[in-house]
């Protein structure tokens, strides 16, 4: 696994890693450490849905594929930090039919990241949309696209998307503005099945 692609995620291939991940709370680790930073198994605990003990296992198995790691060296190994390796990852469905284990490891990541993320969009618009100013709340929201594509321009139109975010996603700290603050961008990108393409008319 390395970092090789324009917003610096880390790209996981490993069926193994794949299957490490597919679990809510170390999904809620990498998510909790990409948005808050360095913290102990104590400091995550509340927030990912484990006990203290049970968070530092998943640190250690997370580190055990390279997702995590020592954000600093302590005297006293209870008070452990980590730290995510990237600020995001991704992994790919293998293309070659034969590999079932890396499509099946691919798959159940997949689902887990679905159902992480399901819920996000009704509790935004019921706890956050209606305490934002006008601005950005004007900014905000949602769109839904159909697209008639092969899947060279489908990945093309990724690249594209990623070069505009990339600036945003890698520049230093220091260089963001004084008005800006996190905004979370969900991406689905749903290949319709065959038989929903009766004339390839939109």
């Amino acid at each position: 696994m390395e970092s090789r692609n324009r917003l610096g995620d880390i790209e996981i291939s490993d069926p193994q890693a794949m299957r490490a991940l597919a679990h809510p709370v170390r999904l809620a680790i990498l998510d909790r450490l990409g948005r808050h930073g360095p913290a102990t198994a104590t400091e995550l605990a509340p927030d990912v849905g484990a006990t203290p003990s049970v968070t530092s296992w998943h640190l250690r198995h997370l580190a055990g594929f390279g997702l995590v790691r020592d954000s600093e060296q302590g005297s006293d190994r209870r008070q452990r930090r980590w730290e995510a390796v990237a600020r995001g990852f991704r992994f790919e469905t293998p293309r070659d039919p034969a590999d079932e284990e890396g499509r099946s490891a691919a798959r159940v990541l997949s689902q887990q990241m679905f159902l992480r993320h399901a819920d996000l969009p009704g509790r935004w618009a019921a706890e956050v949309e209606p305490g934002l100013d006008p601005a950005w709340r004007g900014s905000a929201g949602l769109a839904s696209t159909r697209l008639v594509v092969s899947p060279d321009e489908l990945a093309a139109i990724e690249d594209g998307i990623e070069r505009v975010l990339a600036p945003y996603v890698t520049r230093d700290p220091a260089e963001r503005r004084s008005d800006a603050r996190g905004v979370q961008m969900l991406r689905y990108v749903l290949p319709e099945a065959a038989a929903e393409q009766p004339g390839q008319a939109l």
